[in-house]
């Protein structure tokens, strides 16, 4: 019912009161099928403002429901942005959030120990000054090409820290657009490789370990066989998550496919097999356990196998559930990168490939 309709309904109230109002003041006699008019009417706009009284409790009932439901979200969307937080300040691996200019939003105590400062001193510096004169320009030339690229990118700088020596250092840039495609920020990994760029540029005549200088008879440090080249498909309707893992995956030298759907991931599945999938369970349009099992479907009849996990975001989703429907493996969202690599080695080894 409008506003106008009630303004209406009470003013016609008044008028009816006030012509008997009158009737009764000057005691003018009032023909018995006008009163019974009067009345009849009075009593309609009061039904109809029971009528709207009705209405609005229902309303005020259904926005109430509305509201405790946005606060549940609400309530939950922060708890697991806490463990984001969380999981992102515990990290042993250095990270930092940054604006398409390099200006630094948020960095984890790794990054704060590589560089040699206080964690809360970093927040609204640019991160060029802790990169060496001779890389700034570059590092610049690469933010401006950042609007052109896509997925992940693999920079190596020279990174400088606080009172300390420069060293060389592997950047993993992953770049997050808003709505508009526009670069809106950069989250990147900073991995110290200085050890790993002494070994490869020893001189080839230094054949013997003796003629080698101490420092270099260190051996590089070799990722796990199970791990270098591999290949998996992260399937997860979140960017965020997509982004994570790959992160965390790709540190390990593993070959990462991220998608956003059960459908793209059919698609890639028909351009290549990876060594292992990872999926999230609760998905929009189809989730996991419909993807997993059309996925079976799919190996029955061509005769190959992919290792698989569940990923979940929910606290009770059933891990037995996940392995009935043909997962082999269960993780919630919020492990430990050092429990998602953990994982991916242990379901390769199941590979045929």
């Amino acid at each position: 019912m409008s506003d106008e309709n009630f303004r209406g309904y009470i003013q016609l109230i008044h008028q009816q009161m006030a012509v008997l109002h009158s009737y009764i003041t000057h005691l003018s006699p009032l023909p018995q099928k006008q009163v019974a008019q009067v009345i009849e009417e009075i009593t309609a706009a009061l039904g109809n403002l029971q009528l709207i009284y009705e209405e609005m409790e229902t309303s005020l009932e259904a926005s109430a429901l509305v509201e405790e439901e946005l606060c549940r979200q609400n309530q939950q969307a922060m708890q697991e942005h806490q463990h984001y937080y969380d999981l992102f300040q515990s990290s042993p691996d250095a990270y930092l959030v940054t604006d398409a200019n390099g200006l630094i939003l948020e960095a984890n105590r790794a990054i704060a120990t590589l560089l040699n400062v206080p964690q809360s001193y970093l927040p609204g510096k640019p991160l060029a000054i802790y990169i060496t004169q001779s890389d700034r320009q570059t590092f610049r030339t690469r933010l401006n090409q950042l609007p052109l690229v896509s997925g992940v990118q693999n920079w190596e700088m020279n990174l400088c820290p606080r009172h300390g020596k420069p060293f060389a250092a592997g950047l993993k840039v992953a770049v997050v657009r808003d709505n508009s495609g526009f670069v809106e920020a950069l989250r990147i990994g900073v991995h110290d490789i200085s050890e790993y760029k002494q070994v490869v540029t020893q001189p080839a005549f230094a054949l013997n370990s003796e003629d080698m200088p101490a420092q270099v008879t260190t051996p590089m440090p070799s990722l796990p066989q199970a791990l270098d080249g591999l290949q998996v498909l992260v399937v997860d309707d979140e960017a965020d998550v997509r982004e994570f893992i790959t992160a965390v995956l790709e540190s390990q030298g593993i070959r990462v496919t991220a998608v956003e759907s059960a459908a793209a991931a059919l698609e890639a599945l028909e351009r290549f097999h990876p060594d292992v999938l990872i999926c999230d369970i609760r998905m929009p349009d189809r989730d996991g356990y419909s993807l997993i099992r059309q996925v079976r479907e799919l190996e029955a009849q061509q005769g190959w196998h992919i290792p698989a996990a569940a990923l979940t975001a929910y606290l009770a989703e059933a891990r037995e559930k996940a392995i009935a429907a043909g997962f082999e493996s269960h993780l919630h969202k919020l492990a430990q990168p050092t429990q998602i690599i953990e994982m991916v080695t242990q379901l390769s080894r199941r590979s045929p490939t």
